[in-house]
C-alpha cells in the first residue's frame, strides 16, 4: 500500500514546501509547526525565522501566506494538517494512522523530503506535482520499503 512519497529538493532558497503542497488545501486546516530550522532571506526588520519556536500550532491562511511569501531556506521542517482545529501528538506512522491527520511533511538536512498523505488521489496529486517541479528522486514511500520508525525530523 502507498503511504506518501519521497524526493529531493534543491538545497537553496525557494518557496519548495509551498511547490510541494499546491495540489493540498492548506487553508482547510490547522497545522501543526513540529521541530524544525527555517530562514527567509534577510530583509531589514523583518524577522528570518519563518516559523516562531514558541507557535506550534498555526491555521492554514496563515502558513499559506507565509509559504508563499518571501523565499526561504529550510534546513529542518514537521508540518502536520489537521482538520477542525483537532491537533494531537503524532510520533509514528501508527499512531498516524489512528489520528485526523491528513498529511504530514518532513523535511530534513535541506533536500530530502518524506510526505505521507491518508487520501490516494491526494497522494496521486502530490506525487505529480513533485515531478512536475523537477524534484529528483521521485517515488512511493509503501508498506514494503518505509524504513522511518518516527514522523519526525
Amino acid at each position: 500500500m502507498k503511504r506518501g512519497i519521497t524526493f529531493d529538493i534543491p538545497n537553496e532558497f525557494g518557496r519548495f514546501a509551498a511547490d510541494i503542497l499546491q495540489p493540498f488545501p492548506i487553508s482547510s486546516y490547522t497545522w501543526f509547526i513540529g521541530d524544525g530550522e527555517a530562514y527567509t532571506e534577510f530583509k531589514e526588520g523583518i524577522d528570518t525565522d519563518l516559523f516562531s519556536q514558541n507557535q506550534r500550532i498555526i491555521q492554514g491562511q496563515e502558513l499559506r501566506q507565509r509559504l508563499e511569501g518571501y523565499p526561504y531556506y529550510m534546513i529542518f521542517a514537521e508540518l502536520k494538517a489537521f482538520p477542525g482545529g483537532m491537533v494531537t501528538e503524532i510520533n509514528t506512522y501508527e499512531e498516524y494512522l489512528e489520528s485526523s491527520c491528513e498529511l504530514v511533511l518532513l523535511i530534513a538536512d535541506c533536500s530530502y523530503v518524506t510526505l505521507y498523505c491518508k487520501d490516494p488521489d491526494m497522494l496521486e496529486a502530490l506525487f505529480q506535482q513533485a515531478v512536475q517541479c523537477g524534484f529528483h528522486r521521485v517515488d512511493y514511500v509503501t508498506d514494503e520499503n518505509d524504513a522511518r520508525t518516527g514522523l519526525s525530523v
